[in-house]
């Protein structure tokens, strides 16, 4: 493609942020005649996206923290709306955040901007029919988990699986030589504790982690830390001597030899390591009692939703306690037999994502749509 190009891509939250920006380096590489503006986060921004607004200024999670937030979101959707029409774009390019960016894709469609959605939102997890909304106003879907064109294939949509971005970040991946001497870790066993990537997250999560300290001395715990997140958010691990090491998630789980993870990416990240895990979440109430009546589907991690099976255990809500993150842990650890079973779990798991270079096939279609536009 030789005439410029003008895309707007929206990612909000950090998963997202470092998918779209490695969806716009494919884009750069096969069509180096572009611009592209949007919001996002750091990744976006290293990666040469013009940040019209930051993700980190409207992420929020959970039903009830939606609504008491809603004036903030409302207000950041006129902005990008606002500056969607200034720019005018070839086609917006979505990227998960399905609440913002479901109203986003509308806008676009109403103001005829061909809309291009990339990590779709989990419809099939609540309210199915929001599908039917979803092939209304977009004109490509590009999934990342291998169960949902078959899914979406009942609402007569054609959804192209490009595979899935995490292959090629763990494939590109290279372990630090000196991650313990670069971090001052001890050589004992290391239990990696992911509390999550939104301070919101940290907050629900991580006291009933650090918890778990005590109760295995003969192990040394290590919090996977977000740098754009600040040290505060993760001084209560820092108070009961657990090393913190920033933006080293990969090397963490390289050297892990159990992990305790907060559903979302993560989950899939420690399966795609090898790594035996335990999920936990916990959200407030209100959006605990509300979700449960919406979720239509058996698991809430990535994991045992693309084995469709149970993989890993998952302690959600009044169900995540330190007497049951402890029996999880140690049965983990010492029973060779369950973690075989779940090392096994995780080969299938592998074997479903496919192969590598999901941004480069999305790149490709989104460029080709366009070229035929």
């Amino acid at each position: 493609m030789t005439f410029p190009v003008k895309l707007y891509i929206i990612s909000g939250e950090r998963s997202g942020d470092l998918h779209a920006s490695n969806l716009v380096a494919a884009l750069k590489a096969q069509s180096p005649y572009m611009k592209i503006r949007g919001m996002g986060g750091r990744y976006s921004a290293e990666a040469g996206v013009d940040l019209a607004v930051d993700y980190a200024e409207v992420a929020l999670m959970g039903f009830l923290e939606v609504a008491l937030g809603f004036r903030k979101v409302l207000k950041y959707l006129k902005l990008v709306k606002k500056d969607i029409l200034s720019f005018k774009p070839d086609a917006v390019i979505l990227v998960d955040y399905g609440g913002f960016n479901m109203k986003i894709a509308a806008f676009a469609k109403e103001n005829n901007i061909p809309v291009h959605y990339y990590i779709p939102p989990k419809v099939w997890a609540w309210n199915q029919k929001r599908a039917l909304k979803l092939k209304a106003i977009t004109n490509q879907i590009y999934s990342i988990l291998p169960f949902e064109p078959k899914f979406f294939e009942q609402y007569e949509m054609e959804v192209h699986y490009v595979g899935n971005p995490l292959i090629d970040e763990i494939s590109k991946f290279k372990p630090h030589e000196f991650f313990f001497q670069k971090n001052e870790l001890s050589y004992q066993p290391i239990i990696a504790l992911l509390p999550g990537s939104r301070k919101q997250e940290i907050n629900s999560m991580l006291d009933k982690m650090v918890a778990l300290v005590k109760e295995f001395p003969n192990a040394q715990f290590v919090i996977a830390g977000v740098k754009d997140l600040g040290e505060e958010s993760y001084r209560r691990g820092v108070d009961a001597g657990i090393r913190v090491v920033y933006d080293q998630t990969y090397d963490l789980l390289s050297h892990a030899v159990a992990a305790v993870v907060t559903s979302g990416t993560a989950t899939l990240e420690t399966a795609l390591f090898r790594v035996p895990q335990v999920v936990v979440y916990r959200t407030s109430a209100v959006s605990y009692a509300i979700a449960k009546k919406l979720i239509r589907v058996p698991f809430i991690s990535l994991v045992n939703l693309i084995a469709d099976k149970e993989v890993v255990k998952e302690l959600i809500q009044d169900d995540f306690s330190v007497p049951n993150l402890k029996a999880e842990l140690q049965q983990m650890l010492s029973d060779q037999v369950y973690k075989g079973q779940m090392l096994q779990g995780y080969d299938l798991i592998r074997e479903e994502v496919g192969e590598c270079s999901a941004s480069d096939k999305a790149a490709g279609l989104i460029l080709e749509s366009i070229d035929k536009k």
